[in-house]
């Protein structure tokens, strides 16, 4: 799974922040992503809506949410309920690692355990930080050993030791091939690890995800979950903008959240696109 929140350009004081995340429905080829969105607060960091009670007035309290819906789409696809969750966030800095993981994990487990009683999936949750001003050059600069035709570190390159955290599971990982300047590595941050992954083994399953990218035939710098959710979030921007009139008011349907704020709601997908990678 991935999970990416955009917000609104500096100086929007009404638009929304867009949340969007994305699961795999193939197992095991991990390369059909199905993904969704939905609106929230004004820079608002944490996936408001990733579990939810909502109060219908016919069938009373409902259960709903973005990863209950990916689990009920993923058992109709696969026959199977996932029993491990590897979940990619991208867009946290370090200041909101424990509030995002407190507040997210809780809604996982909540969705889960609306889904079946003691469902408890095994989770990995990773933070994918891409904005850092680390750069790895190779120790012997011209060696066709250590680097490639643009001169940048070999796609591929991990770094977990001496600039990394020293007690907690971090490290950065360059999985593409630069074409042009310098490459920027992603620095990944495990911040809770049921699955009692190694070192190793996580570093060459985020690596070796990268070249299943549907957009091209070469690896990519970020793993595709957290790419695949930040493009879903960006093009959700564009349905949101299409719906503002001339004058800058939303005709779109509105709520109000418990502050008075009232948020502009995206367009609803339609269910035979929800199933396809409309957002790549």
């Amino acid at each position: 799974m991935g999970a990416d929140v955009t917000h609104p350009q500096p100086g929007e004081d009404s638009s929304p922040s867009i949340a969007a995340v994305v699961a795999s429905m193939d197992w095991p080829e991990i390369t059909k992503y199905r993904g969704l969105v939905s609106a929230q607060a004004h820079r608002e960091e944490i996936i408001q809506d990733l579990y939810k009670l909502v109060q219908d007035p016919q069938r009373g309290l409902v259960h709903s949410g973005l990863i209950r819906e990916h689990f009920i789409a993923f058992r109709r696809a696969t026959g199977q309920i996932p029993q491990r969750i590897i979940f990619y966030r991208d867009g946290v800095s370090e200041g909101q690692f424990s509030q995002v993981l407190l507040h997210e994990m809780t809604a996982i487990r909540k969705a889960c355990n609306s889904l079946q009683e003691n469902y408890v999936p095994r989770v990995t949750f990773v933070i994918v930080q891409k904005r850092h001003h680390t750069r790895l050059f190779p120790e012997q600069h011209g060696n066709r050993d250590t680097t490639d035709k643009s001169g940048n570190i070999q796609p591929g390159t991990v770094v977990d030791t001496t600039i990394c955290h020293p007690n907690e599971f971090d490290f950065y990982l360059n999985s593409h091939a630069g074409i042009q300047g310098t490459s920027r590595p992603a620095h990944y941050h495990v911040l809770l690890d049921e699955n009692g992954f190694s070192a190793d083994q996580l570093q060459m399953l985020t690596n070796n995800l990268c070249y299943t990218f549907a957009r091209c035939t070469r690896s990519v710098s970020i793993v595709p979950p957290a790419y695949y959710a930040h493009l879903a979030a960006f093009r959700a921007r564009y349905y949101m903008e299409s719906e503002m009139s001339d004058g800058g008011s939303s005709r779109s349907r509105n709520t109000t959240t418990g502050a008075g704020q009232v948020i502009s709601q995206l367009p609803a997908i339609k269910d035979n696109v929800k199933d396809v990678m409309f957002y790549c």
